[in-house]
C-alpha cells in the first residue's frame, strides 16, 4: 500500500501537527506568513528530529547519518533542527519534496511511528494513495437505512418550514410596535453616548499627545511614498555564530491620511505595521510592531526621524529588537538609514514562485504603472557587500545600542 507524497502529504501532516501541539499545550498557532507564529511547534518538533540517526529500528523510519556537530550547535543551527521558516514554507506549499527528516518527524509526533511503519499500517485512510485505495461500497441494508434517515430529515425540515411562517406571523404582529417604543429609547441613550465618548476622545487627544502638529501639502510630498531601509540588527542576534556585519533591507511604503501616516515594512522574514506622526516641522515619530491576525502587540518599535531635505539618506534612532529566536530575542537601540526611492504605485508580495526557492528571500514588486515595475530581492547580506561606503559607517556593529550591557552579543571584530 503507497502513502500519499510531496505537497499533499507535508501540509496534511503538518495540520495535523498544529492540532496536536494546540491541544496539548493550550497555546494557538496562527497559520499566515509571519515564520515566528510556527516557532513553538518547530522546537517541538526539532526535539523529534534531532534523535532521528538513533531511532530508525525503533520508530520505522529511514536511516540518517549522525550529525558530528549536534553537542557544538544551538537551535536553530543543528542538521535536523526544523524552523519556522520550513513549516511555513511547506504549509503554503511553496515546498515540492520537502525534506525526510520532516516527513519523519511529523509522522512520528502525530502518529507515534515513522513512515515507513506507518505505510505497513497505515493509521489515517487520507494518507493513503487513492491509486491503492479500496472501492468501498454499501450493501442494500445500508442503502435503505440512509433512504429512511433522508425520508426523516425532508418530513423534520417541512414541519420546520410550518412553524418558522407561524413564529415570523406572530414575530410581525407583535414585536413591531415594542420594537418601535424600545429604538426610540436607544436613540436617547446613544445620542449621550456619542457625546460621552466624543468627550473621552478629546481628553485622550490631549493627554497623549495625538496629532501635535498638522503637517504642510510640502511636508506630506516629502514623506509620502516607497522608502528602503537599512538595518543592522542581524548583528545582534546571539543565536547566529555569522552576524558579524550581517544587515539586511526592508522596503518601506508611507501613506498620508487624516493628519497622520500609515506606515507598512516589508522585511526578509516578517512585515511590520504601524503609523507615523509628525510632531513638529521637520520631526516624526514611527511607531509600528510585527504584522499578525490578532489584537496582541507583538515587539512593539519606536522610532525618532528629522527630515532633511536634500540628504540622501535619512537617519532614524530607534527603540527596537535583535528578532532572535525565543528568549534570546533582546531590546536594542539602533540606528536605521531611510532613502526614498519614489512615489505612487502599488507594492506586491511575491510568494509560491520559482524565484523565492531561488534566492531563499522575500521577494517584493513596487510597480509604479504596468511598464515601469521594480523588483526587490529582501535576505540578509554582508555589510561589505554595500557599495556605498558612507552607507557602511552608518549600520555597522557601532549603530547598535544594547539595553544591558553584554560584550557577546555584538561581534566587534572577527577572530583571526
Amino acid at each position: 500500500m503507497k502513502l500519499k507524497k510531496g505537497k499533499e502529504e507535508i501540509i496534511y501532516l503538518l495540520n495535523q501537527a498544529i492540532i496536536k501541539f494546540q491541544h496539548e499545550t493550550g497555546k494557538e498557532i496562527i497559520q499566515n506568513t509571519n515564520r515566528k507564529n510556527y516557532e513553538a511547534l518547530a522546537i517541538a518538533l526539532s526535539e523529534i528530529s534531532n534523535n532521528l540517526p538513533q531511532t530508525a529500528e525503533i520508530l520505522g523510519h529511514i536511516r540518517y547519518e549522525a550529525d558530528t556537530a549536534k553537542e557544538q550547535q544551538e537551535y536553530p543551527f543543528r542538521k535536523y533542527d526544523i524552523t519556522g521558516g520550513q513549516i511555513k514554507d511547506a504549509l503554503m506549499g511553496l515546498v515540492a519534496n520537502p525534506r525526510p527528516f520532516l516527513v519523519d518527524t511529523c509522522y512520528i509526533y502525530v502518529y507515534g511511528m515513522g513512515r515507513l511503519a506507518f505505510e505497513k499500517n497505515p493509521k489515517d485512510e487520507y494518507l493513503v494513495s487513492t491509486e491503492d485505495a479500496e472501492d468501498i461500497t454499501m450493501d442494500a441494508y445500508s442503502v435503505f437505512k440512509e433512504n429512511q434517515q433522508l425520508k426523516a430529515t425532508l418530513i423534520k425540515l417541512r414541519h420546520e418550514r410550518k412553524r418558522s411562517i407561524s413564529r415570523k406571523n406572530t414575530f410581525i404582529r407583535k414585536v413591531i410596535l415594542p420594537l418601535s417604543v424600545i429604538l426610540l429609547i436607544l436613540s436617547v441613550y446613544f445620542f449621550y453616548q456619542y457625546n460621552s465618548v466624543t468627550q473621552q476622545l478629546r481628553v485622550f487627544k490631549n493627554d497623549f499627545k495625538l496629532l501635535p502638529y498638522t503637517p504642510t501639502q510640502a511636508q506630506i510630498d516629502s514623506l509620502e511614498g516607497v522608502w528602503i531601509c537599512y538595518i543592522g540588527s542581524p548583528q545582534a542576534r546571539l543565536s547566529d555564530p555569522n552576524r558579524y556585519h550581517k544587515v539586511v533591507t526592508n522596503l518601506v511604503e508611507i501613506k498620508y491620511k487624516n493628519g497622520y501616516f500609515l506606515y507598512e515594512r516589508y522585511g526578509a522574514s516578517f512585515n511590520h505595521t504601524g503609523y507615523i506622526q509628525m510632531e513638529a516641522p521637520g520631526l516624526i515619530s514611527i511607531h509600528s510592531r510585527i504584522k499578525n491576525n490578532t489584537n496582541i502587540i507583538e515587539s512593539p518599535r519606536h522610532s525618532l526621524m528629522q527630515l532633511e531635505p536634500g540628504k540622501p539618506f535619512l537617519n532614524a534612532i530607534s527603540a527596537s529588537w535583535s528578532f532572535d529566536v525565543g528568549n534570546k530575542n533582546r531590546i536594542i537601540g539602533i540606528r536605521e538609514v531611510y532613502q526614498k526611492l519614489g512615489k505612487g504605485g502599488a507594492i506586491e508580495e511575491v510568494i509560491n514562485s520559482v524565484e523565492n526557492a531561488s534566492c531563499q528571500c522575500k521577494i517584493i514588486r513596487w510597480k509604479k504603472n504596468q511598464k515601469d515595475i521594480s523588483t526587490f530581492f529582501l535576505k540578509n547580506m554582508s555589510l561589505d557587500s554595500l557599495a556605498n561606503s558612507e552607507m557602511k559607517s552608518m549600520i555597522d556593529e557601532r549603530s547598535i545600542l544594547l539595553k544591558d550591557p553584554a560584550e557577546e552579543f555584538i561581534i566587534i571584530k572577527k577572530a583571526e
